[in-house]
């Protein structure tokens, strides 16, 4: 079964010139552990459709099925636990807590899942030392490099162990050589992990070495 389908999804925003349709029927399918690129111009609707495809937007038509189901038939409530439990994100910028350790910030999702402190903490560590991150464990996110930064987003993303990886720009902040290694590091987890992935990306050299490339212009998927 497909981790991931989209089916003919739609969305528009109201602007002062009149309505604008972002997404006019995107259809698309990720199998289990594939990692696929989406490329597309700057407002082409890319993170529009990692956020509805996340449940943090609602569609104004068509259907989001995640291993089979319905996003959209599940309330708000199930809808933050398939997030918290089933969903990883990662953002162009990091979002770590600037009070918090980078162990802290990864063991934070399984904390709010209800997970005993030591095995949150025994998780975390173990995911932040495959990052070749163990040593900075102790710092606070403003302590950290570009890079440094961005390795403890993608632990947090997958310390929950989920299906599916949604990454947007996840890289775009770094200079090429960091983004390159940022990205290798976040392609091997996500595999050990069996996690599949959907990234946005303006970079050519990422979306190359995904296993997929969709194109999104004009609305539609290609």
């Amino acid at each position: 079964m497909a981790v991931l389908r989209v089916e003919n999804l739609r969305k528009g925003f109201a602007s002062p010139t009149g309505h604008i349709d972002v997404l006019r029927g995107v259809t698309l399918t990720v199998e289990p552990q594939e990692f696929v690129a989406v490329v597309g111009e700057s407002g082409s609707g890319k993170s529009t459709l990692l956020q509805i495809i996340g449940t943090l937007e609602p569609a104004d038509d068509g259907d989001v099925l995640f291993e089979g189901q319905s996003i959209f038939g599940l309330s708000p409530r199930a809808q933050a636990r398939m997030r918290n439990e089933r969903i990883g994100f990662v953002y162009q910028a990091h979002h770590l807590i600037p009070e918090l350790t980078a162990l802290e910030n990864v063991m934070l999702p399984l904390a709010i899942r209800g997970l005993a402190p030591a095995e949150a903490l025994s998780r975390a560590r173990e995911l932040l030392s495959r990052l070749h991150m163990a040593a900075r464990e102790s710092h606070v996110p403003g302590k950290l490099s570009g890079g440094e930064a961005q390795r403890v987003a993608v632990a947090r993303a997958l310390v929950g162990r989920p299906k599916l990886l949604l990454a947007d720009e996840p890289t775009g902040n770094l200079d090429e050589a960091t983004a390159l290694d940022v990205f290798a590091a976040m392609r091997e987890l996500c595999a050990e992990e069996g996690a599949a992935v959907v990234m946005v990306t303006h970079s050519r050299t990422l979306a190359q070495s995904s296993d997929r490339t969709l194109h999104l212009k004009g609305g539609i998927i290609y």
